[in-house]
């Protein structure tokens, strides 16, 4: 086992080291200077809006809730379908005019934003949530090596650490966008197999239905324990709208700014939905499989470490702990490149020191991205260890935030800056409210549905009483026709 994760890790590394040319401009450094194809984008897009969160926090969600956690499945499979159909190709239209390697340059540039507020906006809200992400897939990285190789959380915390920090830092965007394409290539599989051997092991599909219902008849029921009532519907509607982050979250639109062009975005859509449904119906699975297998876990986040180590030998044992790890770092490497571009881009090169060359810019990146890690670090040391709910927030926190605003800014010309601007706070503030104050009264209601419902509503309404920008109704008229007329033109 100790041989595999070693193999694994000189990959990793050797990816690093082999992108590092292409990291000397802060393009290069941050969107790979916009020249991946399909199946990197597809691959990097899935693998790093699922994360440890797939395999351990969802597995875990299915082993405690059974069926009910198909409604994530549902609601995932939706936002990344509507994602690549409709987001994915006017976002890439503008980004390309506006030459954007950000997404507060995007922003900025849309809304003519001449005194920074959204660039200073949206980096003071990405590294806020980049914080608890990052330690919440830290964290994920010390149960995965407690459970495979029996070493300590903190032991294991560290070593992922280092790794993840060492390829990302040296190889930037294109490094994690090809370390992506490998982990989302072996999670893929890891999904695929892995129930079909659990399901196997109790005796088959029926024994398993039969088995769950002498368990625990709700684990079977799409509503759960808590039924056909107010809680189980807005239970679902919660599962469900985890799939909106699809549709905006910065860590995400970034592979659609990197991609070499709009044909690519065509062909990864497709790749990119298949490989969201195997990940997600497969760790569901796993985990339903799990709860007959080894009832009365502890900690139900633990399951897939277990099933593996129990119906596997320790080569293939090996294997899965690479593939949690892979599903840990192609999170944790694309968050540490978008607060660090938040910081470089966005604060320092475009208000702080316009003057600086792209490789003193590059390097001042490289070593920033470190400075993150380690605090991610040390936040994951010492917080409360539940992947699934810890990722949640920090995903709906980002989300809520720059969603809206974006669908706004692509499909509707009336769009302003200060709509944004208060959209922007308006999301972000309601999720983090939310969670403090209300979740517990409202049937624990997940905290995007009420941060994403009030982002749009507030950046519709700012923007009902204030100017939109010059230009943008003809501009947005001219995005959209040029993206009929590739569309009408068959390719080569």
């Amino acid at each position: 086992m100790a041989l595999v994760l070693a193999a694994y890790f000189a990959v990793l590394v050797a990816i690093g080291w082999w992108a590092n040319r292409d990291t000397r401009s802060v393009a290069g450094f941050y969107v790979a200077d916009k020249k991946l194809p399909s199946w990197v984008i597809a691959f990097s897009s899935n693998t790093t809006g699922e994360s440890g969160w797939l395999l351990l926090g969802l597995t875990g969600m299915g082993y405690l809730v059974g069926f009910h956690a198909l409604w994530i499945v549902l609601g995932e499979v939706l936002g990344v379908a509507v994602a690549w159909a409709f987001v994915a190709r006017p976002f890439k239209e503008y980004t390309d005019r506006y030459d954007s390697i950000t997404v507060p340059d995007y922003l900025s540039d849309r809304f003519l934003d001449r005194n920074h507020t959204l660039r200073l906006l949206s980096a003071a809200i990405i590294l806020s949530m980049v914080g608890a992400y990052t330690a919440a897939q830290l964290t994920a990285s010390g149960k995965a090596f407690s459970s495979f190789l029996g070493i300590s959380y903190g032991s294991g915390v560290w070593i992922g650490a280092v790794v993840i920090v060492l390829y990302t830092s040296v190889g930037g965007f294109k490094a994690v966008a090809y370390s992506d394409l490998v982990q989302g290539i072996l999670m893929f599989f890891s999904l695929l197999i892995l129930p079909i051997v659990g399901i196997r092991a109790v005796g088959g599909w029926g024994e398993l239905m039969s088995g769950i219902r002498e368990v625990d008849v709700s684990l079977l029921q799409p509503m759960g324990d808590l039924g056909l009532s107010v809680g189980g519907l807005i239970s679902a509607l919660g599962f469900a709208g985890i799939g909106l982050a699809f549709l905006g979250a910065p860590q995400l639109l970034t592979r659609f700014m990197s991609a070499r062009d709009g044909d690519q975005i065509a062909e990864a859509g497709v790749i990119a939905v298949l490989c969201i449904i195997v990940f997600d119906v497969g760790a569901v699975l796993t985990g339903i499989a799990g709860r007959f297998l080894f009832p009365g876990l502890e900690d139900p986040e633990t399951i897939l470490p277990v099933m593996a180590a129990e119906l596997f030998p320790p080569v293939l044992a090996g294997v899965v702990l690479v593939v949690v790890l892979a599903a840990i770092m192609s999170t944790v490497d694309s968050l540490l490149i978008l607060a660090s571009s938040a910081v470089v881009r966005d604060v320092i090169q475009k208000i702080l020191d316009p003057d600086l060359s792209d490789r003193q810019l590059s390097a001042i990146g490289k070593g920033l991205t470190v400075v993150i890690g380690v605090v991610g670090l040390l936040t994951a040391l010492t917080e409360a260890r539940m992947i699934f709910w810890f990722v949640l927030f920090a995903w709906s926190g980002l989300a809520s935030a720059f969603t809206p605003v974006i669908l706004c800014s692509l499909f509707w010309d009336r769009t302003t800056k200060e709509g944004a601007v208060w959209g922007m706070l308006a999301g972000f503030l309601t999720t983090v409210v939310w969670v403090l104050v209300f979740k517990e009264r409202f049937y624990e209601l997940y905290e995007m549905i009420p941060g994403f419902t009030a982002g749009f509503v507030v950046t519709v309404a700012v923007s009902l009483w204030t100017r939109p920008p010059d230009g943008a109704a003809a501009e947005l008229k001219d995005v959209r026709a040029t993206l009929r007329g590739r569309a009408s033109v068959p390719s080569p």
